[in-house]
């Protein structure tokens, strides 16, 4: 047996053994004894192989399926990717930055040239170490030569990297292969290549319970509870304390789930209250909760600049505080973070009141308003979609307006919302919801597992290729609803959508296209429907099997005035 095949055939062996239940991979040549190897393991039901040409789209396939594979408490697998040498692994690096400030573990294998071609100008040849950055550790393997005792080597370093992925986010393993790169008909080696028996890991780590806040935290009763994207063990825990001191709690998309399994108060439109000008006196917190990361709306950091006290939940080094306002940190919060006894602790039914009094009066605004505006606009759209979706699907929204307009209002408490906002780029969405409903199908051991995307025109664009899945790969059962309202609508929203711009605007901010997604749809043989009215596109978002495309058409010149006769509304109300 050559090296490079010994090597890539342990590799993917330990990777198994160490819970990797989806591999992408993207083809190449330098990368051919780990395609040789991932191929064998899936024909023999070891893992599931996803096959991509675009390793961009590749890489938010792949964290796709790990965000689907932890709904919604607990992970059920990793995911690992792999590519070849050269450009390819630059390509990876938008979802390999995402994975790592949403704390996604995912293990990213890159082939290599060995270290004798590097600098010698050799083709498809660079300096990978290090390639994605200071942010994410390269673990070099060492080239496999034909000799005994590689085979514990290559077993621990496949289990420190997996270690290193499960403590949140992802882990660059470097692999550089000698030719042959393809397996020879000499099955024999110096020592065995077997792992553990019952298939266990070569090294077992034991990862130590969630730490607890040591001492105790005096907040007063008068708290507002801010959820960003937190995942739903830490939602939950939240929640259980919001609930005992009568916090309200405000949960973006995405974090309200865990909050949503206890009895705390979940506003329903909590942002759009704080988007719409300055809290009344009976509503101003003494003190602010953030959990997750908030990344939503400007009310919220407004609020935080005017609070006395912000409690951070988080840990490390990078809580989240970019304000600088943040007066105290804990790693987590719990019935016993506030002192017992304290006068402070107890609980103040008029803040609650007062806090779902405001909430209700605001949804009253949002029914008036949607129900008087004519559809379509994306305000409607996003809240017809939340609600024509079953308990048990898969929502993915994408970054700009769609995951705003869905936390403005059609607030949701599901806990399998998802999205990319570890940097909220618009980058890889389609292929991200893909894995996503891939992953959930396989989390929850159910065949017909059906999600949706809400996505924006330039967001559905700028991942075209995620819709390009070849004929022996699996297929999500997806629905991706595109608002198209021919350009980057979210500008109307800010600055430089006022009028003193107009003479910018369209050109360096809207970006219209002109596209027609219905012909760039059948070019890749994807099912595409334009909807002309509101029961049209209800009965077009029902579950149905297989991946499609469902447009709606609006008007982004209306954009800017309808958020702000929005925003009057509830001001008026309240």
């Amino acid at each position: 047996m050559n090296p490079s095949t010994a090597q890539a055939r342990v590799v993917v062996d330990e990777l198994v053994r160490n819970g990797v239940r989806h591999f992408v991979l993207c083809p190449g040549s330098r990368n051919a004894p780990l395609s040789f190897a991932l191929h064998d393991a899936a024909k023999a039901g070891r893992l599931t192989l996803h096959v991509r040409i675009d390793e961009r789209s590749a890489g938010f396939l792949a964290l796709g399926l790990s965000k689907g594979l932890g709904i919604p408490a607990r992970r059920k697998g990793l995911v690992a990717l792999a590519c070849t040498s050269g450009t390819a692994p630059a390509n990876l690096h938008p979802a390999v930055l995402e994975a790592y400030h949403s704390a996604e573990p995912l293990i990213v294998l890159t082939a290599d040239r060995p270290p004798e071609l590097l600098g010698t100008g050799a083709n498809q040849t660079t300096w990978q170490h290090g390639v994605f950055g200071p942010l994410v550790s390269t673990m070099d393997f060492p080239v496999a030569e034909s000799r005994a005792g590689q085979n514990p080597v290559w077993r621990s370093m496949i289990c420190r990297a997996v270690a290193r992925a499960h403590e949140g986010g992802p882990v660059h393993v470097n692999v550089p292969f000698r030719e042959p790169l393809v397996p020879d008909t000499d099955d024999s080696w110096p020592e065995s290549l077997l792992g553990r028996q019952n298939c266990a890991p070569w090294t077992t780590v034991f990862r130590a319970n969630p730490a607890t806040a040591a001492d105790p935290l005096d907040l007063p009763s008068r708290t507002l509870v801010v959820v960003g994207v937190a995942h739903w063990t830490l939602g939950s825990a939240v929640g259980e304390v919001a609930a005992e001191r009568g916090w309200p709690v405000l949960a973006e998309p995405g974090g309200a789930g865990g909050v949503a399994a206890t009895k705390a108060t979940l506003l329903r439109h909590g942002t759009l209250l704080l988007n719409a000008g300055e809290l009344a006196d009976p509503l101003r917190p003494e003190a602010v909760v953030v959990v997750g990361r908030p990344t939503l709306a400007r009310g919220v950091q407004r609020l935080l600049r005017s609070v006395p006290r912000v409690h951070v939940v988080g840990e490390g080094a990078d809580w989240v505080d970019p304000q600088h306002h943040a007066t105290s940190v804990s790693p987590t919060i719990s019935l016993t973070t506030c002192a017992a006894g304290s006068a402070e602790c107890e609980a103040d039914p008029e803040w609650l009141t007062a806090w779902q009094r405001a909430d209700a009066a605001t949804a009253t605004a949002v029914d008036e308003l949607l129900a008087a505006e004519p559809w379509p606009t994306g305000l409607q759209v996003a809240r017809d979609l939340v609600a024509a979706m079953p308990q048990d699907a898969v929502l993915f929204l994408g970054s700009s307006n769609p995951v705003r307009d869905v936390d403005l209002v059609a607030a949701t408490d599901r806990a399998d919302v998802l999205a990319n906002r570890g940097l909220a780029g618009i980058d890889g969405s389609v292929s991200t919801a893909v894995g996503a409903v891939l992953g959930a199908r396989d989390a929850e051991e159910r065949i017909g597992q059906w999600g949706a995307a809400l996505l924006g025109d330039l967001t559905f664009l700028h991942d075209a290729n995620g819709l390009l899945i070849g004929p022996a790969e699996q297929r999500p059962d997806l629905t991706v609803v595109v608002l198209n309202d021919d350009g980057g609508g979210i500008f109307s929203l800010l600055e430089q959508g006022s009028a003193e711009h107009a003479d910018s605007f369209e050109r360096v901010f809207a970006t219209p296209h002109g596209a027609d997604l219905s012909a760039l749809c059948a070019a890749y043989r994807v099912p595409h429907v334009l909807v002309h009215s509101r029961e049209q596109f209800l009965a077009e978002v029902q579950p149905s099997s297989g991946l499609r495309v469902v447009e709606v058409r609006t008007q982004r010149s209306t954009l800017r005035e309808l958020h702000e006769r929005l925003r009057s509304a509830v001001r008026a109300r309240t």
